[in-house]
């Protein structure tokens, strides 16, 4: 058996301004032996799937993986470059048994709304009908008619904040393996659930369905089950959440568990309805708290999510009432980073910060700070996986200490703040600009969590996204749209 692996990925923000091009991907991950460095989130089941093979005595093919930062819409050119490069590969790895694909699922380039599809498809005219494609991606995917053909088998990860990437990888393996050794014939079908929302897997009721959903996995006829969250945040006409069942040869059973995976979402709807405090809430309820720190999520600038990280709303009222022992962080200010990082650690001096990018940035904020700490090839984990952060400084203005980083990147983790020195059960409130993946670090430090609505490029008013190509049937913009 020859397994070809290969890695392509990028969340696109069809709303946001920042263009997606080839220097983001050299800034965040691009590599021809993915393999040889430390797995970040999207490069883990690469490593994965060669161990996996190499155990079973197999050869292994492996091409390139190439990972950027949410944002707007791939440049053409780039995505073009990078797909064809995995396509070359490919032909020259021929004849292969099996291909696995590390992508996102919601990846838009110009002139291609389904980037997964798109490469699939190229790879499949290669391979042929009878060799195994499968395909891990991010629940916030947009799971087209292109994908569902084109692959023999599509896993997405089922927690969120994405913890589980190498285990759905394993899952993933395993699958297509059975499948190239004609032990099992895979069937998918979706469900289209009309609901847009965020799901939050940690927190009840979420946590019980996909437990459930995992229990029946293996089971009856059912290969795999996922839970397709939808990235609401890009005008795409298959945005929204979806359930995936895949069975062994069995359509009419993949069909049926499908529904029944999509109407439980439906029935715990009210329960997982978003319903976020705006700022003056939260900040309130924060310095109101018995116990500290209160950890509160700037979650429409999720760089994550295709925002730009440097927006000043939460910041703006945190000065405005005069709060101190206040950590926020990771605000993204390469000018900031490299004028501080000039003046040294120690210095005292005047900053201009964040409202950089666009309205959804807010206006800039002028402060004197102290620089606390500067330290460069900064990374934090989220699981397993190592996240770049880049060039960082710790500032201080004060009673209010700052993260600021050059590298765009959303809050994942704890050591964003702790590996700079910054002691986070000193402080009464930490802000995170992320809108989820923070929550596995940072809910064992907190006395609480709270998301809050704030303003930016992902804000979480799913009723009033200006979608242009998605129709308006979906919950909670209708109450039933089922009907």
């Amino acid at each position: 058996m020859k397994v070809f692996i290969a890695g392509l990925a990028t969340e696109t923000n069809t709303f946001s301004p920042i263009p997606t091009g080839m220097a983001s991907f050299e800034e965040t991950f691009l590599s021809r032996t993915p393999t040889k460095e430390e797995p970040n989130l999207f490069s883990a089941p690469m490593h994965v799937w060669r161990k996996r093979t190499e155990e079973r005595g197999w050869e292994v093919a492996e091409s390139l993986a190439a990972f950027a930062q949410p944002a707007g819409l791939t440049i053409k050119a780039d995505y073009e470059a990078l797909r064809d490069e995995i396509l070359a590969d490919l032909k020259q790895a021929m004849p292969v048994d099996i291909v696995l694909l590390s992508m996102h699922g919601a990846m838009i380039a110009q002139g291609y709304d389904d980037c997964e599809g798109d490469l699939m498809q190229r790879a499949r005219e290669i391979t042929g009908k009878d060799v195994v494609i499968g395909l891990e991606i991010d629940p916030h995917n947009h799971l087209t008619e292109l994908m569902l053909e084109t692959a023999d088998l599509i896993i997405c990860y089922k927690e969120y904040p994405h913890t589980d990437a190498p285990d759905r990888a394993e899952e993933l393996f395993k699958l297509a393996a059975d499948t190239a050794e004609g032990k099992i014939k895979p069937v998918m079908r979706d469900y289209d659930c009309r609901m847009i929302n965020p799901y939050q897997t940690p927190k009840e009721p979420m946590r019980s369905y996909v437990d459930a959903m995992m229990a029946r996995e293996g089971k009856d006829g059912i290969l795999s089950l996922s839970l397709v969250h939808g990235f609401p945040w890009a005008d795409h006409p298959r945005v929204g959440a979806r359930a995936l069942a895949i069975t062994d040869g069995d359509a009419e059973l993949a069909d049926k568990i499908a529904r029944e995976l999509g109407e439980q979402l439906w029935e715990i709807r009210e329960e997982v309805r978003a319903n976020y405090p705006s700022v003056d809430a939260a900040l309130t309820r924060a310095v109101e708290a018995n116990a500290y720190p209160v950890v509160l999520a700037d979650y429409a600038d999720n760089a994550g999510g295709g925002a730009p990280s440097d927006s000043t709303f939460l910041l703006k009222e945190v000065l405005a009432r005069g709060i101190k022992d206040v950590a926020y962080g990771i605000f993204w200010d390469p000018v900031v980073v490299r004028m501080c990082q000039e003046a040294g650690e120690g210095a005292v001096m005047p900053i201009r910060l964040g409202g950089k990018v666009g309205p959804m940035s807010g206006d800039p904020i002028d402060l004197t700070v102290t620089v606390r700490k500067c330290a460069s090839g900064v990374a934090q984990h989220i699981g397993t996986s190592s996240m770049s952060m880049g060039n960082v400084v710790w500032l201080e203005a004060d009673g209010v200490h700052l993260i600021v980083n050059d590298l765009r990147t959303q809050c994942f983790n704890t050591e964003a703040f702790t590996q700079m020195g910054l002691d986070l059960d000193t402080m009464k409130i930490v802000i995170v600009k992320s809108s989820q993946h923070f929550y596995d670090s940072f809910a064992k430090i907190a006395s609480e969590v709270i998301h809050v609505a704030t303003p930016g490029a992902i804000t979480p008013d799913f009723v009033n996204i200006p979608y242009t190509k998605r129709s308006g049937d979906y919950w909670p913009k209708v109450e039933n749209p089922f009907q």
